[in-house]
């Protein structure tokens, strides 16, 4: 007796191509729809990835670009191959720009977070009662004011008749009053306190989020454990906030490095250019002086000099949380 396949391999085809199973006709649908998908996923991106394009990796590239050429912006260029980069390691206005903004970076970076971690504990400690709200929005204030309104503020303030000067000659120290911002000695360390308060409000807010998350239990074990308020600060505290502290010192390092409006405001790099930083060179260099290569290698050299510092930041922070 013999049986005729045909129906049953028209059955099993049927079912491959149908049936709930692990068919050959799933796995097209599957990569079909993993096909829409991703094209989907990529026409929404196309708008930003464009907008990307245009406004920030071309202007990159050109700006490279024109680091190697000596051009005033309108006439002809001529090719100067690395001379606009071996300028900034020789002329002393140059690097010096740059030596003043790593300067910056203990102001800028090192206050804000360590000053922002302690009133960021003190305010959780605090966090029930409405001097904790208070302490927030006046710590963020400066965040919220306009850096040019800022430094207008703080120019009279440290001005040789401002507030700070009063009030030192008031508690006997008229012996220290001098015009902060226009003495070489005094004004770098002037404009990096300016910083410093603008940028504490936002490294507290900051690391007070980091706190919220911390496990109440590990500071009910650390009490158990006989650790006073430093100590749980130290154990706990700055640990379970490393996350935090690694984006802030990214922020108030580039802010630092990049430094300009705050500057230009105050004091526009004087005096003697004791306060000239990369942004405000590259700003003189380009519209003053009309030199768009020896801007544009100085603008690349600073890029380069952000990604040397902040890189390794956040490797550290990383490799913390494995």
């Amino acid at each position: 007796m013999t049986v005729d396949p045909r129906p049953r391999t028209a059955e099993r085809s049927l079912s491959a191509g149908s049936g709930p199973g692990p068919g050959t006709g799933v796995l097209p649908r599957r990569r079909r729809r993993r096909h829409h998908g991703a094209v989907v996923g990529w026409l929404l991106v196309a708008p930003a990835a464009l907008f990307y394009g245009v406004f920030v990796l071309r202007p990159l590239g050109l700006t490279a670009q024109y680091s190697f050429y000596d051009w005033n912006g309108i006439g002809p260029s001529t090719p100067v191959g690395l001379d606009n980069y071996a300028r900034i390691l020789t002329d002393p206005t140059l690097y010096g720009s740059l030596v003043h903004a790593f300067q910056l970076i203990l102001f800028f970076s090192g206050v804000p977070v360590v000053v922002g971690l302690v009133v960021a504990a003190t305010i959780r400690r605090i966090a029930t009662s409405r001097l904790a709200l208070v302490a927030r929005t006046v710590v963020f204030l400066p965040q919220v004011i306009p850096l040019v309104a800022a430094g207008i503020t703080w120019s009279w303030l440290l001005s040789s008749r401002g507030a700070v000067n009063e009030l030192l000659s008031l508690v006997g120290l008229g012996f220290l009053t001098r015009a902060w911002l226009g003495d070489i000695g005094t004004a770098l360390s002037a404009v990096g306190v300016i910083g410093a308060w603008v940028l504490l409000g936002l490294c507290t807010l900051l690391l007070l989020s980091g706190m919220t998350k911390i496990d109440p239990s590990l500071y009910e074990a650390a009490r158990l454990d006989g650790a006073g308020p430093v100590r749980e600060f130290l154990a706990v505290t700055v640990p379970g906030v490393r996350q935090e502290i690694g984006v802030c010192v990214t922020v108030t390092v580039i802010a630092a490095l990049a430094s300009f409006d705050i500057v230009y405001i105050s004091t526009q790099g004087g005096p003697g250019g004791a306060t000239t930083v990369p942004g405000l060179q590259i700003f003189y260099l380009a519209f003053a002086s009309r030199d768009i290569g020896q801007a544009s290698a100085l603008a690349v050299v600073l890029v380069l000099l952000v990604l040397a510092v902040v890189l390794p930041v956040q490797y550290v922070v990383r490799r913390g949380e494995q």
